[in-house]
């Protein structure tokens, strides 16, 4: 990523697109945004691993014996029944519980730590559309006449989420204040691009 300063930039306000060049502060504000969003995933994991009560109790942290997709997905009732049945039949399965956590955590370092952000912008986008299925906008009442879980059937946080791990990715949003150029400059980074 190429940062220029104020009296160079100034030619870019009037163009399109101003290609790979980004200003110090759009990049510092880049990093504020990769830090605010992998907190958000790392705090989930957090919580549900340890139940500090925000959004899971003690008694139910994973834990202490809960399950951190039995309550969400068991409940879901929105959406094509295939859909449902899906999700009913995953809700608290050992596999799904520990692919869900661990891509909470991974989600969250790799955007706070600044590295392995196109993996991180992947995997986020997958765990988003997942969730954004078991939510099921579209469909605009549940089961009982209840409203959906959305109050947009497209562009939700499940979508914005999804979206800002893409840019932070393609915008190198690791390089400052994170590890990313260190990570980008290791060999086997080096060799395979996809890792950065």
């Amino acid at each position: 990523m190429t940062t220029i300063g104020r009296d160079a930039a100034h030619h870019l306000e009037k163009v399109e697109a101003p290609g790979a060049m980004l200003t110090k502060t759009a990049a510092k504000a880049l990093a504020v945004l990769r830090i605010s969003l992998g907190f958000v995933f790392l705090w989930a994991f957090l919580d549900k691993t340890f139940g500090f009560g925000y959004a899971t109790p003690s008694a139910k942290a994973w834990i202490n014996g809960g399950s951190p997709t039995k309550g969400f997905l068991s409940s879901v009732d929105v959406g094509p029944s295939w859909l449902q049945s899906f999700f009913h039949d995953i809700a608290g399965a050992t596999w799904a519980n520990w692919l869900f956590m661990l891509a909470l955590l991974g989600i969250g370092l790799a955007f706070i730590l600044g590295i392995g952000m196109r993996i991180a912008a992947g995997s986020a986008v997958a765990l988003m559309a997942m969730m954004w299925l078991a939510e099921f906008p579209l469909d605009k009442t549940a089961a009982g006449g209840k409203p959906s879980g959305s109050t947009n059937p497209i562009t939700d946080y499940h979508f914005i989420y999804a979206v800002t791990g893409v840019v932070l990715a393609l915008t190198y949003a690791g390089h400052t204040w994170g590890l990313g150029k260190w990570w980008a400059s290791l060999p086997l980074v080096q060799k395979n691009r996809w890792l950065i």
